[in-house]
C-alpha cells in the first residue's frame, strides 16, 4: 500500500508574510512538519508542492520537491484544485495532506492514524482539537440546555478539525472528492500540537512554545 505525503506550499502569504519560510526555532516554518514526515515509519514518499524552485536547497533530506503551475497560488485557489493536481500526477494508494502551519504535530500522532487506516477499521482520519466547554452554533447552544447548565467536567464535548493532516484513499478523493470519508479516525490532539499558524499572534505563540522547550531541565 503506497503512502504518499504532501505539503502544498506558497510563499505570497497575505496574513503573515512569508510565514512559510520565516525562521522557527531556527529552520524556515515549513521544515518542522517536513521532518517529521520523514520519520513517520510507512510512508514511502514525502512532497512539497510549491511553484518556486527556489525552495529546494531549504528542504530536509528525504524530501521531494514537485512544481506547481504558479495558477494555484491564488489567493482565490481552492483547495480541492490543489489536491486535484497532485494527485494527477503523483500515484498513491493512500494520501497524508499535512499542513506547514502546523509545526508541533508529532511522527507518532500521524503514525498512530496512518495504522488506524491502513488496517482498514477507517477509510481516513484527519487531526481534531476536543473543546470541552459551552460552545454556540447559529444563535443557539451546541452541547447544552439554557434551562438544564451541567458542569463542564460533564458536558458533551465538540471536536474541532485542526487541518494539521488528512489521510485518505486515492478513491476516496478521486472517486468522491472527500478527505474524510464515512468511517474516519478522529487524531485527538492538545492544544500545543493541534496549533495552526493562521495569524501573527500564532506565530508568536508558537514561537513561545518552542523557546520553552530549549530551556534548561
Amino acid at each position: 500500500m503506497k503512502t504518499v505525503a504532501f505539503v502544498p506550499i506558497r510563499l505570497n502569504s497575505q496574513r503573515v508574510a512569508g510565514k512559510n519560510l520565516r525562521p522557527l526555532d531556527g529552520s524556515p516554518l515549513m521544515c518542522h512538519i517536513l521532518k517529521t514526515l520523514t520519520e513517520v515509519e510507512g510512508i514511502d514518499e514525502v512532497y512539497v508542492f510549491c511553484s518556486d524552485e527556489g525552495i529546494r536547497a531549504l528542504l530536509p533530506e528525504g524530501v521531494r520537491l514537485l512544481l506547481r503551475d504558479p495558477s494555484l497560488d491564488s489567493d482565490t485557489t481552492l483547495g480541492r484544485e490543489i489536491y486535484d493536481s497532485f494527485t494527477a500526477r503523483v500515484g498513491a494508494d493512500l494520501y497524508i495532506l499535512a499542513h506547514a502551519t502546523s509545526p508541533f504535530i508529532r511522527a507518532a500522532t500521524l503514525a498512530d492514524a496512518l495504522g488506524k487506516v491502513r488496517s482498514g477499521e477507517y477509510d481516513s482520519a484527519f487531526s481534531a482539537e476536543k473543546i470541552q466547554t459551552f460552545a454556540w452554533f447559529e444563535g443557539r447552544p451546541l452541547n447544552y440546555a439554557l434551562d438544564n447548565i451541567p458542569r463542564t467536567q460533564t458536558i458533551e464535548p465538540v471536536y474541532i478539525e485542526t487541518s494539521a493532516f488528512f489521510i485518505f484513499s486515492r478513491e476516496l478523493w478521486c472517486g468522491r472528492g472527500r478527505r474524510i470519508g464515512d468511517r474516519p479516525y478522529m487524531a485527538v490532539v492538545d492544544r500545543i500540537e493541534g496549533l495552526d499558524i493562521d495569524y501573527p499572534e500564532d506565530f508568536a505563540m508558537a514561537e513561545i512554545i518552542a523557546a520553552s522547550r530549549n530551556l534548561p531541565g
